[in-house]
């Protein structure tokens, strides 16, 4: 059942509506000029209505039980805020010309993800596609945008988001929006949107005066779970499945990342995600092109991603923080929090060839059991990262790991993100190492939140990252000191690192073995003391072998080589890359002593 306002042309639109437990609802139309529309109750608790002489952009609320007006739970346009008016949308104005894309395979991705406010001076959508060209030109594929779902005020991560089908105004809006995908399928890019499934945003949250949408059954960081497997959930997931098919459908996505589905609750037969997937897998075959559902998840569940048949849900791919983590942990020493649980050559090891490192073992910072056995699913059903909006923004001070490590752990992290069994992430401007800090900000209208917010953030700090001057999300220098300094990719040591992993995604791209995921012709292994990693993968013609040094300092060692003749093609510390040079040979050969420069990684071809 669609819901929202759906435009029919020649001034027809039919607006339906889900609240089943109200005695009456009316389309209230407050411009061009005002007048109420009743609406007629159908089965099932959906509220219709067909109405004469509604043109694109007529602004309306829904007046609940003949007293209040509320705006449109599916509004798919708030162009004065969350507390104003919807607005009505035309999507058969939109001229596109991506009629042939087919898209781009999941295993053969680059993904690059982006908050469009922060991406740009001016902040928008249209302001992104003059940057597509260069983004493909460097190696990315398929960008994937933060939430543009409809938040208060104009600045914000996206995820306090109250309209799941409206476009952020101050983004540019709808067409603007279309205008992007658009342009980014000419220059052959997918494109990914950020969803969130697991809460509404708190100011100009309306939805629960419609229906039940929300259940005391279980709790979120958030408050009450959003409903879907108690009495009347039905509507709730029609609510959504609906949205993923709309953004799939009227704005040409690619596919959908899923936030934080640990948040969504339901003990159903028929898990939320699973029904969300075969729905999804109907419009791919319709649309003739595979459009995709990728999962993030903290609970290294392997059901998530195994198909129904085996018991899971059944989506494209899922998020592995462990792969993170343990980069992180390795490179900046830090232990605190969840980092407590990391560390060691050996967990990345782990990761690189089971995808997680905890699978049904003891977690020092949950206190409990954690994760499950991945070792069976193919590397592209895994999007790992060195850094992400969350990883940084969700520091007090907002340090990128260009803040926290030298530049030589920089292009270590670039060397084990791209040459892992994966599909790799880079976060904006991580290829450069920018320099400018990715803060969270909020433009909240009510006081008494703002105070909330701010005392919530800094309780959240409380395990991590407690030196050094808090930033006041509301503050607009916050936002403005998040923006990219875009230009600085061409200048000295942000070139270096730019080309190198520039270089990186090029050999991905061509070296046979590096090109297919495939986690069973791989091994990896540690020496623990010399905080040494050593990462082999192979095919039936070719393979590689990489030595990575997590140390601050020269190690020298004798590595227990493959068979094969093995010479060298890249190495992180070479002058070429601004490193001190390289210390490597050219071909290795059984029981040599080698050494490696601090914090840097070689890679060998056989």
């Amino acid at each position: 059942m669609q819901v929202g306002a759906n435009y029919l042309g020649d001034g027809r639109c039919e607006f339906t509506v889900w609240a089943p437990l109200l005695d009456s609802v009316a389309v209230q139309v407050v411009s061009p000029e005002q007048r109420a529309i009743p609406m007629e109750k159908q089965e099932w608790g959906y509220w219709k209505a067909i109405a004469q002489d509604i043109e694109p952009g007529t602004a309306y609320f829904y007046k609940l039980n003949g007293e209040t007006d509320r705006p449109d739970p599916a509004s798919q346009f708030q162009p004065n805020g969350v507390h104003e008016a919807s607005a009505v949308v035309d999507h058969s104005t939109m001229q596109w010309t991506d009629q042939q894309w087919s898209g781009v395979p999941l295993e053969e991705m680059i993904i690059y993800e982006l908050h469009v406010g922060t991406f740009t001076p001016e902040g928008t959508f249209e302001a992104i596609i003059p940057r597509l060209k260069e983004l493909y030109e460097f190696g990315v594929n398929a960008i994937e945008i933060m939430p543009v779902a409809q938040f208060p005020g104009s600045r914000n991560w996206g995820y306090d988001g109250v309209y799941p089908y409206a476009v952020q105004d101050s983004y540019g809006g709808p067409e603007a929006l279309k205008k992007l995908v658009d342009a980014a399928h000419q220059q052959g890019m997918a494109v990914i949107l950020d969803v969130v499934y697991n809460h509404f945003g708190p100011e100009g949250n309306y939805i629960s005066q419609f229906g039940p949408y929300f259940t005391d059954t279980y709790r979120t960081p958030w408050g009450s779970a959003i409903n879907f497997d108690d009495a009347y959930s039905y509507g709730v997931r029609n609510y959504f499945i609906e949205n993923a098919l709309y953004w799939f459908r009227d704005y040409h996505f690619d596919a959908l990342r899923l936030d934080a589905i640990h948040a969504i609750y339901d003990l159903g037969a028929k898990h939320l995600l699973q029904e969300l997937g075969e729905d999804v897998a109907a419009l791919s075959e319709e649309k003739g092109r595979k459009l995709h559902l990728i999962a993030e998840s903290d609970l290294n569940d392997v059901r998530v991603i195994r198909p129904p048949e085996l018991g899971g849900h059944g989506m494209d791919a899922q998020w592995s923080d462990d792969f993170h983590h343990e980069i992180h942990t390795l490179l900046t020493e830090e232990r605190i929090g969840y980092y407590q649980d990391f560390g060691q050559c050996e967990h990345l090891a782990q990761a690189y060839k089971n995808s997680f490192v905890h699978s049904w073992d003891y977690s020092n910072a949950r206190k409990r059991y954690h994760g499950s056995d991945a070792s069976d699913r193919p590397g592209q059903q895994f999007v790992v990262c060195t850094q992400n909006h969350d990883q940084v923004g969700n520091r007090m001070l907002g340090e990128r790991l260009s803040h926290l490590v030298h530049f030589e752990g920089l292009k270590l992290a670039a060397g084990a993100l791209l040459l892992s069994p994966n599909i790799p992430l880079i976060f904006m401007g991580e290829e450069y190492g920018e320099d400018a800090y990715f803060l969270y900000f909020v433009s909240h209208s009510d006081p008494g939140l703002v105070e909330a917010v701010r005392e919530g953030r800094k309780r959240e700090f409380a395990d991590f990252h407690l030196e050094g001057e808090y930033s006041d999300p509301q503050s607009a220098e916050t936002f403005n000191k998040s923006k990219l300094n875009w230009e600085s990719r061409q200048e000295g040591k942000h070139k270096a690192l730019f080309d190198l992993y520039q270089h990186l995604i090029q050999l991905r791209r061509t070296n046979p073995v590096l090109k297919q995921l495939d986690k069973q012709n791989l091994e990896a292994s540690a020496m623990e003391d010399k905080k040494l990693m050593f990462l082999h993968r192979w095919n039936e013609d070719s393979q590689i072998f990489c030595i990575m040094n997590f140390k601050q300092e020269s190690v020298t060692f004798a590595p227990q080589l493959p068979q094969g003749n093995w010479s060298k093609i890249l190495d992180s510390s070479e002058e070429k890359w601004m490193g001190a040079g390289s210390q490597m040979p050219e071909q290795l050969t059984p029981e040599q002593q080698l050494t490696i420069q601090p914090q840097s990684f070689a890679l060998y071809q056989g």
